[in-house]
């Protein structure tokens, strides 16, 4: 990713959340359009569960995964090799990928366009990473559109924590419900928006999805943000830890992640 702020960060917590992604669960929408032989641009891929799992679909084709931050990238080279799946890792700047001679069948952005300052530029920079007829695909959470059970009022205030840190750090949380009128800004005209969500409601997913938020809150980048911005004390945080924990120990827990995804072609 680009140098935009990444209101996420990569403390253990964040990077263990993202390595449990997979093309299953994260990529749907693109794994009819993979062929093997293809070669795939991965852009901000963090530590490349999806990346290798793409991979698999278009071998024996070429596939890089890029990302900003160069430690994230170490984890994404380890977990690569336990597979035995070829993928090259480098650093990247998501606007500069037009700059790169190579052109990839697909370019794939993950979570990414969320925390761009200025994401049509970046889907401009991906189009122009693409070779002749290839196909762009972006899948964006939208999170004024999370919704969960039961109430916590904790959870309430972390939503509307992160949104502000988020629009602070320059992108934007809603992104999902934007990806099309993006795309259409970016120049492309042959766009195929959808929808999914992730869902977490077994005791195993709450247990990953809560715990993961509610050790962000008191040790992650969101967490240094939200205390250097004066939005919330070391009590504010300790609370909405503790709310995270509460709703992930209910035993009817229920947590929706929409997402907007779109495939353009170029």
């Amino acid at each position: 990713m680009s140098p935009d702020m990444y209101v996420h960060g990569h403390a253990t917590s964040v990077v263990a959340s993202h390595a449990r992604r997979t093309a299953a669960n994260s990529a749907a929408y693109l794994l009819p359009h993979l062929r093997p032989g293809m070669s795939l641009l991965d852009v901000g891929c963090g530590p490349g569960s999806i990346t290798v799992d793409l991979a698999r679909q278009v071998a024996p084709g070429t596939v890089v995964g890029t990302d900003a931050a160069a430690g994230v990238l170490d984890a994404a080279r380890a977990g690569a090799a336990a597979t035995g799946v070829p993928v090259t890792f480098e650093t990247g700047d998501v606007y500069r990928l037009g700059e790169d001679p190579r052109r990839f069948d697909i370019v794939h952005a993950h979570q990414v366009l969320q925390h761009l300052a200025d994401p049509v530029a970046g889907l401009r920079a991906m189009r122009a990473a693409l070779a002749p007829g290839g196909l762009v695909a972006a899948r964006d959470a939208d999170y004024a559109a999370f919704t969960w059970f039961p109430h916590v009022p904790e959870l309430d205030r972390w939503l509307e924590l992160y949104r502000t840190l988020a629009r602070r750090a320059g992108g934007e949380p809603d992104a999902g419900r934007r990806l099309l009128s993006w795309a259409h800004q970016a120049g492309f005209a042959d766009v195929t928006p959808s929808a999914s969500a992730w869902c977490y409601a077994t005791p195993e997913e709450r247990a990953a999805w809560g715990g993961s938020w509610a050790d962000r809150m008191t040790g992650s980048s969101f967490a240094e943000q939200a205390r250097a911005a004066g939005l919330a004390t070391d009590a504010d945080l300790a609370a909405l830890a503790a709310g995270w924990r509460s709703w992930a120990a209910a035993p009817d827990g229920w947590f929706a992640v929409l997402h907007g995804e779109v495939l353009c072609r170029g």
